[in-house]
């Protein structure tokens, strides 16, 4: 999918590939062999469908950067090739030049699998004119209030599965919080959730005016 001079791919479940000038991997989780190596890669955090090393192995070069929460640090192996790794936490800002991070929050507000004090994240990523919201393992949490307001390409990606995370109803409420220029379903296809889900969330936000993208795996 084309936004802006951005290049953004659905790697099915909670992956996403972003390519620009940079190659940006978030959550890879049973990707195909093949794909561009990366300059960087997010991880939301330690959860086997999140933080995946059989994965990481498969795109990983010399001077990928890994930003990362301090639950999956333990979980990242030795590589056969040096790479560069920093733990993150909700707040921070990391600068990488034609990349710009924010670090947010991701948390189940009456689930019992992500609290808020696992430190679990989410990312704002900024390149060039757009902002991409990478929510994570969340539920509709209040600060997703400081969401609003970004320009006109705010692309949203919302997990919409249920159980773990927002379900299609809750995702369609944050959406509607948000206002991104593009919304896109996620956390769905793979352990949980499925094309019905995320037919259904299109279809809540098409009734809001929202635009909502449901995007094939590559």
């Amino acid at each position: 999918m084309k936004i802006g001079e951005i290049e953004l791919s659905w790697l099915g479940h909670s992956g996403f590939l972003i390519e620009n000038s940079k190659v940006v991997y978030i959550d890879p989780y049973k990707i195909k062999e093949g794909l561009p190596k990366a300059d960087l890669v997010l991880i939301t955090h330690s959860h086997y469908d999140h933080c995946s090393v059989s994965d990481l192995k498969k795109i990983i070069k010399e001077g990928t950067r890994i930003i990362m929460t301090v639950d999956s640090q333990s979980k990242i192996a030795r590589f056969d090739v040096p790479i560069r790794m920093e733990i993150v936490e909700a707040g921070q800002e990391v600068d990488l030049g034609t990349v710009k991070i924010s670090v947010v929050p991701a948390y189940n507000i009456d689930k019992p699998f992500h609290s808020k004090e696992e430190g679990l994240v989410g990312y704002l990523i900024k390149m060039n004119d757009t902002i991409i919201y990478h929510a994570g393992d969340t539920d509709l949490i209040p600060e997703m209030q400081k969401m609003t307001g970004y320009n006109n390409n705010f692309v949203a990606l919302l997990p919409i599965g249920g159980r773990f995370t927002m379900d299609p109803h809750e995702a369609f409420e944050a959406a509607k919080l948000i206002k991104p220029k593009i919304v896109i379903p996620m956390h769905w296809g793979s352990i949980i959730g499925n094309k019905e889900d995320a037919e259904e969330f299109k279809e809540l936000c098409s009734e809001e005016g929202l635009n909502c993208e449901i995007l094939e795996k590559r």
